[in-house]
């Protein structure tokens, strides 16, 4: 009668809230790791500072583009600064696969899988701070953005879901390689694609050959799509599509494989 009143609980669903305690304390961990880093905090606060700083006042003048150059730049630095936080992510995961904390939490009554939610989803949250700062500078250099909230809204989320997606490729480099310096070494690449990209000049203003990479590759359609949102203008269809399409299955392949070496390093 006591467990009729209570609700019947099964085996499933108690596993399931055990899971999301366990990623959410392993959350709060890489969090509070996260903020006793004051090299990759100062890092984080001055690159996306710098970055926008430069692009607007020493390259823009010279750079041919619709518009105010501000406008055109700032979501090209926002994901190119999401691409630092990646790289960090990596070392950190490395570090713990490395420096023994896997062993301590796999001795322990927790999901150990739940300690890749937590860099991951961190990372996602730290990677908040250098979005806003780069946001509210360029306001402060004449960016005006055209859209509402909803606007606002949707390039966000398109923003976190690109985050989102070159987080478990990192968590996924961290967990594959046998060192602290090749994760470094393997997700600094990621840093370069946004240069290659439409986010600092239009492709059609590239060499022939390269036209086709930048247009094709995911970080043009990412920042495409955030760059109609906040302009409010029209963004087709196809490069909407293209840009969740990538950030969707980036993520979910990055996120297996991550857990698929993961539970195998462990044998």
């Amino acid at each position: 009668m006591t467990a009729s009143a209570a609700g019947p609980t099964t085996p499933t669903s108690s596993r399931a809230l055990l899971a999301l305690a366990d990623s959410g304390r392993m959350i709060g961990r890489c969090l509070r790791l996260a903020s006793r880093d004051a090299e990759s905090l100062i890092m984080g606060i001055a690159l996306p500072a710098i970055l926008l700083l430069l692009f607007t006042i020493v390259f823009g003048g010279a750079m041919q583009v619709p518009g105010a150059y501000v406008a055109y730049v700032t979501p090209g630095i926002v994901l190119l600064c999401a691409g630092f936080g990646a790289s960090s992510t990596a070392v950190a995961v490395a570090h713990d696969m490395q420096g023994g904390m896997v062993d301590r939490v796999r001795s322990m009554p927790v999901a150990s899988a739940t300690l890749l939610v937590g860099h991951a989803v961190a990372s996602v949250g730290k990677n908040l701070v250098p979005i806003g700062i780069v946001f509210g500078l360029a306001v402060a250099l004449g960016f005006r953005a055209e859209a509402g909230v909803a606007g606002w809204a949707a390039a966000v989320g398109v923003i976190l879901l690109w985050v989102l997606a070159i987080t478990w490729v990192a968590t996924f480099v961290g967990v594959a390689v046998r060192s602290v310096d090749a994760a470094s070494g393997f997700t600094f690449g990621m840093l370069f694609l946004p240069y290659v990209s439409s986010a600092f000049v239009p492709t059609d203003s590239m060499p022939t050959w390269l036209q086709g990479f930048a247009e094709h590759q995911p970080v043009t359609p990412v920042i495409e799509t955030v760059r109609g949102l906040l302009a409010a203008t029209p963004v087709p269809t196809g490069t909407v599509l293209a840009a969740v399409t990538w950030s969707v299955g980036v993520s979910a392949l990055a996120a297996v494989a991550a857990s698929v070496v993961f539970a195998r390093r462990g044998r």
